[in-house]
């Protein structure tokens, strides 16, 4: 009832005229709207069907779900028309207009002063060995780019304004988790220690840089409860959840809450807010009806056990009613649990969102 009713009151709340000036994302596949498509070399892509069939005219868009992801309804919420686009269609499509040296940049800095840029890449992580794709390292490299460009159209103390009064949303850290796992099979306590203070210090300079750059308002969506992804279950005999993988990504995000909390009291003007997509998966998996879900262990779109021993493809299995599975694919989620999440995050209560809600770090 907590959820439903939390729900209700976020998606009231959504009113017309964006409540910020931008909004800049970093993250991974839960975060990223496009900009893997764009990568060549990469095979961490979500440009083909069945991705996109929720999806407004029924296309794949490059988002890792069957239509609108968790930042789209957050910025819905918060008033935009839509979320930022991918940083790399605005450069691409300013490289199609143009052979002018500089005015790609340029053009991709106009676009963000409406509503900022999605630099986020599926596969990545917040340590640079992470994945082969766009490191948080580059993409925050890429938002000074963008910071650069707008200094040069805009006053120091504008841009500084603008910046600060800005949403930068973090969601990241599943892959990294994915990744020690994958590279230690049974790690012991001390590699599992070093592995999570490597983490926090990681994740303790990236905040540190977008600050310095302006950043003043985090909206971050810590690690979920990735051991219970389909594709997991699916490699367990018992068909239940990976409990090591849930208790790694549980002390992570005991350290990023402490990490937050620590870096507000040193860094004048600094506000943030922690959503835990940890505890709405487990509590979605325990009451999925809250959020009218059915079906919490397979996934929807894919191939062999839990449906998720092959990744979603145009030649998979895919549900008729994706609207009452929690999983989209071996990884991710639907656009109906995105939804969920989205509005709860925006504006639920503190079991979900802390120390406060995304509306108040807006209206903060």
């Amino acid at each position: 009832m907590i959820l439903a009713a939390a729900v209700a009151a976020a998606a009231a709340s959504g009113a017309a005229g964006a409540k910020v000036p931008a909004m800049y994302v970093f993250g991974d596949s839960t975060a990223d709207v496009g900009n893997n498509d764009y990568l060549p070399w990469s095979i961490a892509k979500a440009d083909f069907p069945h991705n996109g069939i929720d999806f407004p005219g029924g296309k794949p868009t490059g988002r890792f779900s069957n239509g609108l992801i968790g930042v789209d309804f957050i910025a819905i919420a918060m008033g935009f028309s839509s979320s930022p686009p991918p940083y790399l269609s605005l450069m691409a499509n300013a490289a199609n207009s143009s052979s002018e040296a500089g005015r790609n940049m340029t053009m991709a800095a106009a676009a963000a002063y409406t509503t900022g840029a999605n630099f986020a890449s599926g596969g990545s992580g917040l340590l640079d060995s992470t994945g082969s794709t766009i490191s948080m390292t580059q993409q925050i490299e890429y938002f000074s780019d963008l910071k650069d460009q707008m200094s040069t159209r805009l006053s120091a103390g504008r841009v500084s304004a603008f910046l600060s009064k800005s949403i930068f949303l973090i969601s990241a850290g599943a892959n990294d988790v994915f990744d020690f796992f994958t590279q230690n099979r049974s790690p012991d306590s001390t590699a599992i220690q070093q592995f999570s203070e490597a983490m926090i210090s990681t994740y303790d300079s990236h905040v540190k840089t977008l600050y310095n750059m302006g950043a003043r308002k985090f909206a971050v969506i810590n690690v979920a409860l990735i051991g219970c992804c389909p594709y997991l279950r699916s490699q367990n005999p018992t068909g239940e959840c990976a409990e090591s993988l849930n208790q790694l990504a549980k002390s992570l995000n005991d350290g990023i809450r402490d990490l937050f909390s620590n870096l507000s009291s040193e860094m004048q003007g600094m506000k943030y807010s922690i959503s835990s997509a940890y505890e709405l998966v487990s509590s979605l998996i325990k009451n999925p009806h809250a959020a009218g879900l059915e079906e919490v262990k397979s996934a929807c779109c894919g191939g062999g056990r839990f449906n998720a021993e092959r990744g979603c493809t145009p030649r998979s299995n895919c549900c008729s009613d994706r609207s009452k599975y929690l999983f989209w694919d071996l990884l991710h989620p639907t656009q109906a649990t995105y939804k969920f999440a989205g509005l709860v995050f925006y504006d639920g209560p503190e079991q979900f969102v802390s120390p406060i809600s995304i509306k108040k770090l807006v209206e903060a």
